[in-house]
């Protein structure tokens, strides 16, 4: 139990140390590394609690896939920080007020556990029938039958996020030239064909 709660307490620091490198790097691939070990060290915990499948799909998912994804954006598409960042001000009141019902919903969660404790003690204690279960069975009996429309809510919002990092990320070049697909089905044979008559010795 010593052990074990020593291995807490440092994949706890580390997380936590990792979650605020992410926030305040100056420099986007850095904060992408740190969010790197931030997911390690959170798989980590997940092994001491004895959620390994949990575990398994925080490392290959988020470490393997998006956070690796984020690294390659970042690198190839050189984006401009400097220009995205000119606008802060004039987000900063919206980011302020969401910030601060964010605060208020973990006061919220906080003063509860801390009036009423037994309630946390009942919203943690495993489910009867699926005790016998295995932990992946377990979880998705779980996810897919009582908490299905929140899962389904929170896939929405992670759809939603995707939809504005595009648009945020997305700038318009003056002088590329790009594909007008139905310009190109559309088009007649009179515009796409154009006969030269060519006279003997001359040039096209």
């Amino acid at each position: 139990m010593v052990l074990q709660g020593l291995v807490f307490y440092v994949f706890a620091f580390i997380t936590v140390a990792a979650g605020c490198m992410v926030v305040a790097a100056r420099n986007p691939v850095h904060s992408v590394l740190f969010l790197i070990l931030a997911f390690f060290t959170s798989a980590g915990l997940f092994v001491l609690i004895g959620a390994e499948f949990l575990a398994m799909i925080l490392v290959i998912v988020y470490v393997g896939a998006v956070a690796v994804l984020f690294l390659f954006v970042v690198m190839m598409l050189d984006i401009n920080f400097v220009e995205l960042r000119e606008g802060f001000l004039q987000y900063l009141p919206i980011g302020a007020l969401i910030g601060l019902i964010l605060l208020i919903e973990l006061l919220l969660v906080l003063g509860g556990m801390r009036l009423t404790p037994e309630l946390t003690r009942q919203t943690a204690a495993p489910i009867a029938a699926l005790a016998a279960e295995s932990n992946t069975h377990a979880l998705g009996q779980v996810l897919y039958t009582r908490y299905i429309y929140l899962f389904q809510a929170a896939g929405m919002l992670l759809l939603v996020a995707m939809i504005g990092a595009i648009v945020l990320t997305l700038r318009s070049r003056e002088g590329v030239r790009r594909q007008a697909i139905a310009r190109q089905v559309g088009r007649r044979r009179e515009e796409a064909v154009e006969l030269k008559q060519v006279q003997p010795g001359q040039g096209v």
